[in-house]
């Protein structure tokens, strides 16, 4: 038989060969590296199988199909046999010779299933593999099992070809199912299998085994597999399984004085027959040599069950500039390793270092996200480490990991704390941009170095996470709340309820129930650029959530305290009302019965409102303050001479506004490179302008929608604001969150919380930004923030 042949998969039967990107092993071959049966869970890994079948050539392979069988049957923790006997119990009536094989074949895997913890765990479960495969029925010959392993070695590759997936015959299943059925009517118990052992091996009972310090261990899938699907935190994720294979700090502490040690110290001249150690395997010892002149026969000692030391174990991260970036993701990384640990059942608090010391928790992805954000503006974490061992953790029952960038080490500071407290700082971990991890573990006094790994980096992270990329609102998502302001003014809105002109400043009363402030300039910078513009400027929201109707007739005023009042004049209902804006105190009064011509108006004149009219006398002032009240008085031309003028103002601004884009139905980026909104692209006008145009280029990329928040794979994220405002937040942290306003015609701007580029339109009037050229800010952070994008996963 050849390899092919040899590990063959087939169409409808119980396995198939998969690829789990994450795990890359040693051969370079990273393609079908798994065995899963489908619908119910994975077998093992490519790797591990081999190992078997290294432990089984020499008395030859069992059929593929038989091993992969009980290796799943003799696998810990939850098992879903019954998905198992639903693909052989469906080969009933149809391939197989004898159906009573197949229910042979059952009951010989339930069995296996019941046998002790101890004997599927190590060289015991070698062993079993050996005792039941040894006289099993279509073995492969010797000779063809180590060609089998050497070509796999100078091919691995070769893999691939077996994965494609044949029809499956009568002859395979009968093959596996067969040697399985003969093994059940071998060993038709749990202790007949028990027995067969035996006589092969000496077998731990349970109550004897000793915790042994594992290298390899399962991995928890639920919460690294978050992390890995989360692209804020898929780096970290991704790292974990690799640091689980060959971690070897231990998980629990034994007692001393309880610990094996091996050699002649577990050796006794009391004991069992079948535990007589021959002479040929003992040490050649002092020991040793004065039992043989005492003819006293050496005995294996049945080892002690070791005490658990409970210990509280401690994780320090050094949130410092030098440990920023790659080495604080390998930081992160370690530390989780650590706590989600399968067998670290104690627990384990963690600590950021910095400036001071920050209690932390990696418990769920959000609170991952939130810490791996965190850093600290010092260089070096000496102060913090002192202060933790010498005021907040004076206790001695500490076992602390300090996880550190490599060159931080180096400082004097730092190197004289750890040197002071290394009695407490047990374990002390470097990483490095490079993906090196160290670890040291302090022991009676010196450090010693226990290993070293070097994570492949580039390849771990070759594959981020796929995000759905479907133009669809959550509907269980809950809006992103957005700020009153931003560091540039809104756009103005065309559609609105009234303007106002106020002790020489001018308000919108817009559609959406808010009270806006808004400018106008004649010191815009370039009039050739910036003409559409105008003299305006945009706009800042002053207040929010105004509760009136749009009708009627409205007047704007501030009381004594600085609040601002709006009184309105439903002249239809012969309704005059007011209400305070910021303490929300409302007052109306009916005027039904005092007979106002139609012709009067509300306006605001010198601390009161009015209801005026140009040629009556007399006319009707309206208080500001207090509760409302009318006072018939004498009509002044000065009222009417200052309406005029504040009219004559207020034309300025008649009919100005701009087309705000407020649906958004995608966000993404086009061939071009260049962003999208909607319908619409930023594209480049001239030198230092750009403008929202119609696009006509392909999209590139598009961002996944829930309510106004648009993400990208990389974890990129845009705001959108009904108001005409898109906040841009880079997964890159070296690009700050930046604003830009979302308009259809006009100019644009960008603005960071200290920087501004573009149309002097969205400037503040008492700005304190830095004024750059528009090409700079686009290139800065426009730019930069699309690049990250599409450099994402490359």
């Amino acid at each position: 038989m050849d390899i092919i042949a040899y590990f063959q998969s087939y169409i409808n039967y119980f396995w198939e060969w998969k690829t789990d990107e994450d795990v890359p092993d040693s051969t370079g071959y990273n393609e079908n590296n798994l065995i899963s049966i489908p619908n119910v869970g994975a077998i093992a890994y490519r790797p591990y199988i081999m190992e078997i079948l290294k432990e089984l050539k020499e008395q030859g392979f069992p059929p593929f199909g038989s091993l992969l069988l009980v290796l799943y049957a003799l696998q810990e923790g939850y098992l879903n046999l019954d998905g198992v006997f639903y693909y052989l119990n469906r080969q009933k009536n149809t391939l197989s010779e004898n159906d009573s094989d197949i229910d042979l074949a059952i009951k010989f895997l339930e069995n296996l299933n019941q046998l002790g913890s101890s004997l599927k765990k190590g060289q015991n479960k070698i062993a079993l593999l050996q005792t039941l495969f040894k006289e099993s029925h279509n073995r492969v010959s010797s000779v063809n099992s180590r060609l089998i392993l050497k070509v796999f070695e100078t091919k691995p590759q070769i893999i691939s070809e077996a994965s494609v997936k044949k029809k499956l015959t009568s002859i395979v299943v009968n093959r596996d199912v067969k040697t399985l059925a003969l093994l059940q009517n071998t060993f038709p118990t749990t202790e007949s299998i028990v027995n067969a052992l035996k006589g092969f091996t000496d077998i731990p009972d349970p109550e004897d085994e000793v915790v042994e310090e594992e290298t390899t261990i399962e991995t928890n899938e639920e919460f690294i597999q978050k992390l890995i699907e989360e692209p804020k935190t898929f780096q970290v994720g991704s790292l974990i399984k690799r640091i689980w294979s060959g971690l070897k700090i231990p998980m629990r502490h034994l007692s001393p004085g309880e610990q094996p040690i091996g050699g002649v110290s577990d050796m006794t001249n009391k004991g069992e027959l079948h535990r007589m150690l021959l002479s040929e395997f003992a040490h050649d010892d002092e020991v040793f040599i004065n039992r043989v002149v005492n003819n006293e026969a050496l005995y294996i000692q049945r080892e002690i069950p070791p005490e658990e030391n409970i210990f509280e174990r401690i994780i320090l991260i050094d949130t410092s500039l030098k440990n920023w970036g790659t080495p604080k993701v390998l930081a992160f990384a370690s530390a989780i390793a650590v706590i989600k640990h399968p067998k670290a059942h104690s627990e384990c608090k963690v600590f950021a270092l910095g400036q001071n010391i920050i209690p932390i928790s990696l418990d769920n992805v959000n609170e991952v996200v939130e810490t791996l954000n965190h850093v600290s503006p010092v260089l070096e974490v000496s102060e913090a480490l002192e202060k933790f061992f010498s005021e907040e953790h004076k206790e001695k029952d500490l076992e602390v990991f300090l996880i550190t960038n490599h060159e931080n080490i180096i400082h004097k500071n730092l190197q004289k704390v750890i040197h002071e407290n290394r009695d407490r700082l047990k374990f002390l971990v470097t990483t490095s941009a490079n993906g090196e991890l160290n670890f040291y573990k302090h022991h009676k006094g010196t450090r010693k170095h226990i290993q070293k790994m070097m994570l492949p980096l580039q390849e771990l992270w070759t594959n981020p996470p796929k995000q759905k990329i479907k133009n669809e609102r959550s509907e269980n998502g809950i809006k992103t709340l957005t700020p009153k302001n931003y560091p540039l003014l809104f756009p103005t809105p065309k559609d609105r309820i009234c303007t106002f002109l106020y002790e020489g400043e001018f308000y919108i009363l817009s559609n959406k129930k808010q009270l806006l402030r808004t400018y106008l300039s004649d010191n815009y910078y370039n009039k050739n650029i910036y003409y559409s513009s105008n003299i305006q400027r945009g706009c800042e929201v002053i207040i929010e959530n105004i509760s009136i109707k749009p009708r009627g007739q409205f007047a704007l005023a501030k009381d004594k305290k600085g609040n601002y009042v709006l009184a309105q004049y439903q002249r239809d209902k012969k309704l005059l009302s007011k209400i305070n804006l910021n303490t929300k105190e409302y007052s109306e009064l009916n005027l039904t019965g005092m007979d106002i011509p139609l012709d009067y108006c509300l306006l605001y004149f010198n601390k009161n409102f009015y209801l005026h009219e140009e040629n009556s006398s007399p006319i009707f002032k309206i208080n500001i303050e207090g509760t409302l009240s009318l006072e018939s008085v004498k009509n002044e031309d000065i009222i009417y001479k200052n309406e005029i003028k504040a009219e004559t103002e207020i034309d300025r601004l008649r009919d100005q506004g701009t087309k705000i884009l407020n649906n958004f139905t995608r966000i993404g980026i086009n061939e071009d490179e260049e962003f999208i909104i909607s319908n619409f692209a930023l594209e480049f006008h001239t030198e230092n302008v750009y403008f929202l145009g119609k696009n006509r280029q392909k999209i590139q990329v598009l961002a996944s929608q829930n309510k106004n928040k648009f993400t990208f794979e990389d974890g990129s994220e845009v705001i959108t604001d009904h108001r005409g405002i898109l906040t841009f937040m880079s997964s890159n942290k070296n690009i700050p969150t930046f604003y830009m306003p979302s308009v259809r015609y006009g100019f644009l701007a960008l603005a960071t919380e200290k920087e501004f580029g573009g149309s002097e339109y969205y400037l503040p009037k008492h700005s304190k930004l830095k004024v750059k050229e528009m090409d700079e800010m686009y290139s800065d952070y426009m730019e930069a923030f699309i690049q990250h994008i599409l450099e994402y996963g490359t």
